[in-house]
Parts: structure tokens; sequence; C-alpha cells
């Protein structure tokens, strides 16, 4: 299974770290071409691997870790999504209510991604915060997971295992997934929860 992050911010540095942390080797891509990430493959070692956004998103698994209103400018850069799967990381605090209409966020970007299954995670702590924790002994960060493809959700909970998190399936988008989104410009009641599990 490859994966890879597209977006090189905050929180794709972030997930860039965690995957550095566990040896398992990543993609990274960004908008202004893999020679920019050359200080963060020297940071974090041979088992992140700075790529074009045409090949990162040849991986089975893809980390989107853009601003919301890039989503769109990402599903552009390839032509068949079929079958990969989308971790769409991503949250609306600087989009107004209108624009999203009626839809979830997460709703919006499946939609910009045809064909892919899309899991709405690792969007509920600050990147300062995500994976960034001491680990005390048998404590892991808590990331909740939402999905209308229950099978997606579960595979993306096995990768988030191996970096170390405590996953929690939360079930659909629009129900067990809602406390993730930012709801009427307001933030849903999982985000900046940072909880730890035992075991």
């Amino acid at each position: 299974m490859k994966y890879a992050i597209i977006g090189s911010g905050k929180i794709g540095n972030a997930l860039a770290h965690s995957f550095a942390r566990k040896n398992i080797e990543v993609a990274i891509a960004n908008s202004r071409g893999p020679e920019t990430l050359a200080s963060l493959r020297e940071e974090l070692g041979p088992s992140v691997h700075p790529q074009s956004l045409e090949d990162a998103c040849k991986a089975e698994i893809i980390f989107l870790a853009v601003p919301f209103p890039a989503h769109k400018d990402v599903a552009k850069q390839f032509k068949q999504w079929k079958g990969k799967i989308i971790v769409d990381t991503t949250n609306t605090f600087h989009v107004t209510p209108e624009e999203l209409g009626s839809a979830l966020s997460s709703e919006i970007v499946s939609q910009a991604f045809a064909g892919a299954r899309l899991v709405k995670g690792f969007n509920h702590l600050p990147a300062a915060q995500l994976g960034t924790n001491p680990s005390p002994e048998r404590q892991r960060q808590v990331v909740f997971l939402s999905s209308n493809d229950a099978d997606a959700s579960a595979t993306v909970a096995a990768v988030a295992t191996q970096l170390g998190f405590a996953p929690v399936e939360l079930g659909r988008l629009d129900q067990g997934g809602v406390p993730l989104h930012v709801v009427g410009g307001q933030p849903g009641g999982l985000l900046f929860q940072n909880l730890e599990k035992l075991g």
C-alpha cells in the first residue's frame, strides 16, 4: 500500500513527522514542486519522499492536507480517482456557511474526487498537537474517523494504528461524523478535543 500527503503546510508537515517517526514510507507533494521540500526530506529522513503532485496522486491512500478551497485544484490533477482512499483532513473555519450550503464540507470534497472513497479524519486537532503528545506507557493519542464507506474507514484506522494513534470510528459522515465538521460557522463538538486512550 502506497501513501501520499498532498499539502506541506502545518497539517501536512505534522503527518509527515508521524510517518517518519514510525519509519513508514510516504510521498509528500505541494503545488510548488518537490524541490521546495528538500529541507523536509533532510529533516525527516529517507522514509519521506518529495514528489510531484501527479506522482503523489498515484498512491492508494492520499491524505488531503490543503486549505479547503484548494481541494478542487488537487482533484483536477488526476483523472481517475476510482478505488483510491482520500483522507480529508481539511477544516472550513474561514469558509462562510453560505459557501457550503446545506452540505458538510467532506461531502463537497467527496464530489470533487469522484470515484474515490473518502474518510474524514486527522482534522480535529491543531497541527501543533497532532502526533506530538508525549507517549507515556500504554497511552495513544485518539484520532476520529468518519466515512460513508466502512471498509475505507477500517483501512485508514489500520494506518492510524500503525502510526501510533488510537483510531475511533464514528460511522457515516452525516451521522457520527458531523462533530468533525464546522457546521453553521461553528466547530463541531469533537474539534480541538485532545484525548488519549489506554492500551
